[in-house]
């Protein structure tokens, strides 16, 4: 297992290098080059720069968060073909630089969607929230207007103002996609870029729907077990793989993560892994929690565990964390309750490993 921190690089986020070194076990670091307009080629030389920038500081780069996947090749229309042309060539120039991972995702419109950036816990730390019912009663405008309010002055992956400027648009050209039409136009992606990737050791690791259902009437298709096998069964190649973030696909709790990672696992479909804890209230409604077990709805020792079992080697990465001890940041991305969730999944992990000996 190699442990991972996302960093936003130096232009864009307030947590350091040297921050992400001093953190007991972490070994990696998992970024994006976030100034190139989706769609657009990854230049070799900026890519080289980030990776020997991340190396000087001792930290291995072998991962990107995320190579964004243009609208129109989740629309399906026929500029899809030079998007994906442009992916092409960002490939071959990630595989020169010595990437074996890329994490992506397949959602329409919108990337992980919360209806609060900082609802405050009994311990007074904040977190992300999620609640169905307030979503239905938002209009998407809105919720994007509150999202940059929230977001402490930082542009939060997924929520670039290039991909929400033209929003009635999108949701106009949507409205005839379903999702058997997505899973079409994900195959199409998948089979123009696999053999690519292959040629050139990445493993594409599609990250799951956050949250894994429809949000205002969007398809979404990496939701659970059954269509994560059919999205790796698209182009049935070893490099096809999955992101398995257990706070996204747990967010339903008919989705048993443990089961899920031994499954993708004993296939080795499984790339990367985001491991972080929520607390469910009731279907559809959840908080962000610490890492620990006890904080949150899921055993985190059980998947860890998982992970051991099926002999797990990639990158794995704390994900969204609280904001504590007054810390300022971008939200669910602070330094402070990410490090005490890489070293509390690292303390499992040992544990795991003694016990096994």
């Amino acid at each position: 297992m190699i442990m991972s921190f996302r960093w936003y690089g130096r232009n864009s986020d307030n947590i350091s290098l040297q921050d992400i070194r001093q953190i007991p076990g972490m070994k990696g670091v998992v970024t994006a080059l976030f100034d190139i307009p989706v769609g657009e080629v990854w230049p070799l030389d900026k890519i080289l720069a980030v990776k020997k920038d991340i190396e000087d500081n001792g930290l291995l780069f072998n991962t990107i968060e995320s190579v964004n996947i243009h609208e129109d090749i989740k629309l399906g229309i026929p500029s899809r073909d030079k998007y994906i042309e442009n992916y092409i060539t960002t490939l071959k120039n990630l595989g020169q630089a010595g990437i074996k991972v890329v994490c992506y995702n397949f959602m329409p419109v919108f990337d992980w969607t919360r209806t609060e950036l900082a609802k405050v816990l009994p311990d007074g730390s904040t977190v992300l929230s999620y609640n169905q019912k307030v979503l239905e009663n938002l209009d998407p405008n809105t919720m994007v207007e509150d999202m940059v309010k929230g977001s402490n002055g930082f542009e939060m992956a997924g929520w670039e103002k290039s991909r929400l400027k033209e929003l009635k648009h999108l949701f106009e050209a949507y409205k005839d996609i379903d999702e058997e039409r997505l899973f079409d136009h994900l195959k199409y992606f998948l089979e123009a870029i696999i053999p690519v990737a292959a040629k050139n050791d990445i493993k594409m690791a599609i990250h799951p729907d956050d949250p894994p259902w429809s949000v205002f009437g969007l398809p979404r298709i990496t939701t659970c077990k059954k269509n994560l096998e059919r999205i790796v069964k698209l182009v049935d190649n070893p490099y096809n793989g999955l992101t398995l973030c257990s706070g996204s696909l747990g967010a339903n709790p008919d989705n048993d993560i443990p089961s899920i990672v031994r499954y993708f696992g004993k296939m080795g479909r499984i790339h990367f892994g985001h491991v972080r804890n929520i607390k469910i209230h009731e279907r559809g409604v959840f908080d962000e929690a610490s890492h620990n077990s006890e904080d949150g709805s899921f055993d985190m020792y059980e998947i860890m565990k998982a992970f051991y079992d099926v002999g797990f080697e990639g990158p794995v990465r704390p994900d969204h964390g609280r904001m504590i001890w007054g810390e300022k940041g971008r939200p669910g991305y602070g330094l402070y309750d990410r490090a005490l969730g890489a070293v509390y999944l690292n303390g499992l992990w040992e544990a795991i490993i003694k016990a096994n000996r």
